[in-house]
């Protein structure tokens, strides 16, 4: 007994003498320094900057830059590629694609340390005596869709600056010059929205600018190309894989003047001293819609003029992209503008500079004969049926999917009918309509949400600066234009989840929600683009041209079936794959109790599926309520005198 009481006291002062012994290792974080100057609204006082970016290098889509930078001799400087991109919502620097970085001054190496925190940022010592520091690297741009958006094809490319250019950190971009110049293939036609363009060969030379104008004015240039003046200073610039998909019949370009027309009526402004709609007309090019002040980038597939009539549904584009030269380049949140491309944004209020948008794009179309009004209303049909029975709104507001482009990369999702998405677009859209009509409403006709617009978006004429807003301010102007408590609207709608489906504007427009076995004009078109089989609202899922289902909706009856995103579906009934056949066996379970019966493969496995639906075929469409003009119908008459 002893000897064993020794033993135990023996061991208790062990563990005393080491208490460390009996725990787990617990490391201290190692402080991080800030070593990135913040901006201040001061210029850059060395001077401007040059860059010349070299194209021509189509074969491997490779661009070549030279970069000089007037620079403070003997001091420290602090380079920055350009990271959180106005219109990408969220950080989208592309710089894993910068390549073979070096530097330069009095013709000798200058070293560079990349900041281990900010990895966007380049830090440098000037050595004595240097007064410009010179800038080499090559811009590898992706050759195939899994590295990335393809932006050079041999016919045609896309130049978005911040991809090819450096900064000084610890200023307002606004406050930085630059004079860019590019080189193109032999034979191309480039086009920007810069100023002092001189074409020397396949050189061209842009006057001096400042580089918040700069990275807001990217390049589209190609072989096959041509332009139309469509009025107010605006002109349609068109690329196309060949000649032959630039033939547009006079109406087709007279419809686009028109979108012009109703636009500026509409805010009864111009934030553009001139505006390029850059259009590439592709089936290579990546895709693209993105806004800026005095132009936009957009693509559509070849057929854009060639088969006017069958591609409707495409047509929204350049009227969103136009709106937002008002909505999200002169006036945007005050959380979501940054004074450069390293300060995070903040997206809460997207559903106004993207929802609103999204809202005028339909309209406006519609206005302008770009859409017919049925195409329109087969577009709100879509969204008020999708968010009809949406169940992730049931834990997720709209304010929280604008978020989504930081933190979800805008990839796509498993499940996203439950994730939810960037839902602030069209949910944000089918809300506008609810203002819009409530205003109507209240007003007894005499106001509506153009009215907003004119006061919101149209004030200050010429000035293509940027006015910022916040909630409250967006609350004001709706007051000011018909008084109702638009903040408790606003918060309703927009910041609490698990609200009703937004359906309010449709109602108060004179429509209603209603579902038919055969789909609206706008999702016919738009399964006809994409040859796929939309299945949403009756089985719940959507399958592609190659046979996958590409979605599913949550707790729908494939959900519960156990199908899931990629599995391929092989046959129905027994009987090989086609979208016809899956929608006959439907149409004939309607009412019945008999199950459809699926083949599927999933990896290497294959599975016989059940799935006991008897609902037949579903499609969303607005219906007028009665035989009068409604008040949708009005609002979607040309405005333009």
């Amino acid at each position: 007994m002893m000897s064993s009481r020794i033993t135990l006291a023996a061991i208790a002062a062990l563990s005393l003498a080491f208490p460390a012994a009996a725990q787990n290792s617990r490391p201290q974080p190692v402080s991080v320094a800030d070593t990135v100057p913040k901006p201040v609204d001061a210029p850059y006082a060395p001077g401007a900057m040059t860059l010349e970016v070299d194209t021509t290098d189509i074969e491997r889509a490779i661009f070549q830059v030279r970069q000089t930078i007037p620079v403070e001799p003997g001091k420290k400087l602090t380079l920055l590629y350009p990271q959180w991109l106005p219109g990408k919502h969220g950080p989208r620097g592309a710089l894993a694609e910068l390549a073979g970085l070096k530097f330069s001054a009095n013709g000798a190496p200058v070293a560079w340390e990349r900041d281990p925190t900010q990895v966007y940022a380049f830090h440098l010592n000037i050595p004595e005596g240097a007064k410009t520091l010179e800038a080499s690297y090559q811009f590898l741009s992706p050759v195939r869709d899994s590295e990335g958006r393809i932006v050079v094809t041999p016919e045609m490319m896309n130049v978005q600056w911040e991809q090819v250019s450096l900064y000084p950190a610890g200023h307002f971009t606004r406050q930085i010059r630059i004079r860019p110049s590019v080189i193109l293939p032999q034979g191309w036609t480039g086009v920007a929205a810069l100023d002092g363009a001189k074409v020397s060969g396949n050189r061209i030379d842009y006057a001096e600018t400042d580089y918040e104008t700069f990275i807001d004015s990217p390049l589209f240039a190609g072989l096959h190309y041509r332009k139309w003046d469509l009025g107010n200073k605006v002109t349609l610039n068109v690329w196309a894989d060949a000649a032959k998909f630039l033939e547009a019949k006079p109406e087709q370009i007279a419809v686009h003047k028109a979108l012009v027309d109703e636009t500026i009526q509409l805010f009864g402004s111009k934030h553009f001293d001139r505006y390029e709609f850059l259009l590439a007309l592709t089936e290579k090019l990546g895709g693209v819609g993105l806004e800026h002040h005095r132009s936009s980038e957009n693509s559509r597939e070849t057929d854009y003029f060639v088969e006017w009539a069958d591609n409707g549904s495409e047509r929204g584009l350049l009227p969103h992209e136009l709106v937002h030269s008002w909505n999200g380049k002169f006036r945007r949140p005050a959380a979501v503008w940054t004074p450069d491309y390293s300060t995070p944004m903040r997206d809460n209020l997207l559903w106004v500079y993207e929802g609103q948008t999204s809202y005028w794009d339909l309209v406006l179309a519609a206005r302008s004969g770009m859409q017919t009004p049925e195409m329109v209303l087969g577009e709100w049909a879509r969204q008020a049926g999708y968010y009809s029975e949406q169940p992730g709104r049931e834990w997720r507001s709209v304010e929280d999917t604008t978020h989504d482009p930081i933190f979800a990369a805008r990839k796509a999702k498993p499940n996203s009918s439950w994730a939810r998405g960037e839902d602030y677009y069209n949910e944000g859209s089918l809300v506008w309509l609810d203002a819009d009509m409530t205003i109507r409403q209240l007003s007894k006709g005499k106001r509506s949400l153009d009215d907003f617009a004119r006061g919101f978006f149209g004030v200050r004429d010429g000035d293509w600066g940027v006015q910022t807003y916040t909630f409250e301010t967006v609350v004001a102007e709706l007051n000011k234009v018909q008084p109702y408590d638009w903040a408790k609207f606003l918060d309703e709608r927009m910041r609490q989840s698990g609200q009703p489906a937004p359906l309010g504007g449709v109602e108060k427009g004179g429509y209603r929600l209603v579902w038919k076995a055969e789909p609206n004009v706008y999702d016919k078109e738009r399964m006809k683009e994409g040859s796929n089989l939309d299945l949403t609202h009756s089985l719940g899922l959507v399958i592609d041209k190659e046979a996958k289902i590409g979605s599913v909706m949550w707790n729908s009856p494939a959900f519960m079936a156990g199908i899931v995103n990629g599995t391929k579906l092989l046959a129905v009934n027994g009987i090989g794959y086609t979208k016809d056949g899956l929608s006959d066996a439907i149409k004939a379970a309607k009412g019945g109790t008999k199950p459809i019966q699926l083949i599927v493969q999933r990896g290497d496995r294959f599975e016989t599926v059940d799935i006991l639906y008897a609902g037949g075929m579903r499609y969303p469409h607005l219906e007028r309520v009665g035989t009068a003009a409604a008040p949708i119908d009005q609002l979607m008459m040309a405005k333009r005198k």
